[in-house]
């Protein structure tokens, strides 16, 4: 495949000194034959910006830029596309790992993709594994690996933004960006990813090229190891605050189809219960329901369930 076009991997870093040089590592083993690594350090406070550099040392192929200032993971990802020159564009984060054969079978993945549906607006999306400090590990399958079709267009949107499920998708593990690869024009088309956002800019991201028409699809085989951290733009108050902000990013889109409402108030259900707060939760449930009693029941009960086997295992280190 010496004919290969380049493939760009981008690295966002923040204060991962202990882990950058693993996740630069995964970059340079892919066996994919043209690659290019480009490292954004996002004004870390510890040792990440030497590590970088030592994991980089002797390879042509890595770049580490850094920024005088936090601009947060958007800003970060920014920059990579900014510096990236080659025709694809896949993301790593700065604690995970990729298994050597992710790029090739991503881009493998989505120019069949592209040869049999003749579009060319397509987020790939890698399988993988979340491993948690517990001992849990909890399985990833990729968006659009099964299923009829792809999930795609602004029914994308209306699952991302209030969860309504279109018969015949799969879903998946959704849209981190730390599994996606697409190609450079796709992120070009929706103008990258929304700095003013510091937590689910990858979803503001899916949700813009959802509307733009965009396909989402993924990888049967798992080619990725995510290692859960927390860290405090984790927070729930960050997560509730930031799902608000895109809620009323896309309101008109949310008030043509009559869910403005619920997809504000939603993520406060969910805060609520992260904070253990119940009878805040039952009001707030109590709003939406209201409003979209069918819709607020069904998602509840479609979601709870396995939202709490899923912190049950955490805490206790099994499968959920």
């Amino acid at each position: 495949m010496t004919d290969a076009p380049l493939a760009s991997i981008g690295i966002t870093c923040f204060n991962a000194a202990d882990t950058i040089g693993c996740a630069i590592a995964s970059a340079r083993a892919q066996d994919w034959p043209h690659i290019e690594i480009i490292v954004v350090d996002d004004a870390s406070a510890d040792g990440s910006v030497a590590a970088a550099e030592a994991a980089a040392a002797g390879d042509a192929r890595v770049r580490v830029l850094r920024h005088e200032r936090n601009g947060g993971p958007a800003a970060a990802r920014n920059t990579i596309l900014a510096a990236a020159r080659g025709a694809f564009i896949a993301f790593f984060d700065d604690d995970d790992d990729s298994l050597p054969q992710r790029v090739r079978e991503q881009i493998g993945v989505l120019t069949a993709y592209e040869a049999r549906t003749g579009t060319r607006l397509v987020a790939c999306h890698a399988a993988g594994e979340r491993h948690y400090a517990s001992g849990y590990v909890k399985p990833l399958p990729a968006i659009g690996s099964q299923g009829a079709a792809a999930p795609q267009g602004p029914g994308m949107a209306e699952y991302l933004l209030f969860h309504r499920l279109q018969p015949g998708w799969f879903y998946g593990s959704g849209v981190p960006t730390s599994s996606l690869l697409a190609r450079r024009e796709t992120f070009a088309a929706v103008g990258g990813f929304d700095p003013a956002l510091r937590r689910v800019e990858d979803v503001d991201f899916a949700i813009r090229l959802a509307l733009a028409g965009g396909h989402f699809i993924g990888t049967e085989r798992p080619l990725l190891i995510q290692h859960a951290t927390d860290a405090p733009d984790k927070a729930p108050e960050a997560n509730c605050a930031a799902e608000i902000a895109v809620a009323e990013k896309h309101r008109a889109f949310l008030e043509g189809i009559g869910r403005y409402h619920y997809a504000r108030q939603w993520p406060r259900l969910r805060y609520w219960h992260f904070k253990r707060r119940y009878g805040r939760f039952a009001l707030t449930f109590l709003a939406i329901a209201l409003r979209n009693p069918i819709a607020a029941t069904r998602h509840l009960f479609r979601t709870g369930p396995a939202r709490l086997r899923h912190e049950r295992a955490m805490r206790r280190g099994t499968a959920s």
